[in-house]
């Protein structure tokens, strides 16, 4: 029986990940929890075989949860998911540690299916994703990217890549200008870049957007 920790902090997407994995006579789900601070307290305590991670937990950034289960319990393969397109936050999630990276919209069956691969020591990872890992393991500013912008910074940084404005990208993430406008600033700090423009070339460079 393979053994699935759930971690969520949403209810409703919780139980229904629940139901899913319970279908399957080969796994069984142990735990759920709805932060980062949850997770590593359940990881350590429950001794899963499987960890189903969510993308956006309250309490730490899903690298940073990621980084501190490999030091507390290295083996645990940890597939991410995400409502975000996987060529956004899969290479992300795939070099901070994860076995894996599936999208919510997929199907039960392939969510059952990466759980079993993943338990088994492999990563599941789709061909897009590979080409897409790939490309950007060729290029050494992604990996410095990801590095030095935090999630929600990274998401500022994807959108105003894609050539949208500052109001525009506000209302994709439901945020005011203002805050957009605050993560702008910082990313403009962190990263060489010095205008929209620069940020646009830069994404265009690396392949974070097409």
């Amino acid at each position: 029986m393979i053994r699935i920790l759930i971690a969520d902090d949403h209810p409703i997407v919780r139980e229904g990940l629940k139901r899913i994995v319970d279908e399957a006579a080969d796994l069984s789900v142990v735990g759920e929890a709805a932060s980062g601070e949850q997770v590593l307290q359940m990881a350590a305590g429950t001794r899963p075989d499987v960890l189903v991670l969510d993308v956006s937990m309250p309490g730490s950034d899903f690298r940073e949860t990621i980084r501190s289960l490999r030091r507390t319990v290295p083996a645990l393969p940890v597939l991410v998911m995400s409502i975000h397109a996987e060529e956004d936050f899969g290479p992300r999630a795939l070099r901070a540690g994860a076995a894996g990276y599936l999208t919510k919209d997929q199907s039960p069956e392939r969510l059952t299916e990466a759980l079993r691969v993943v338990a088994g020591g492999a990563r599941y990872v789709s061909p897009s994703l590979a080409g897409k890992l790939a490309q950007s393991f060729a290029t050494g500013d992604v990996h410095e990217i990801d590095e030095l912008l935090s999630k929600r910074e990274y998401e500022v940084f994807r959108l105003l890549g894609r050539g949208m404005s500052v109001k525009r990208v506000a209302a994709e993430l439901g945020i005011s200008a203002k805050t957009v406008s605050t993560y702008r600033a910082r990313i403009l700090e962190k990263l060489p870049v010095a205008s929209n423009a620069e940020i646009v070339r830069l994404a265009l460079k690396q392949g974070i957007v097409d």
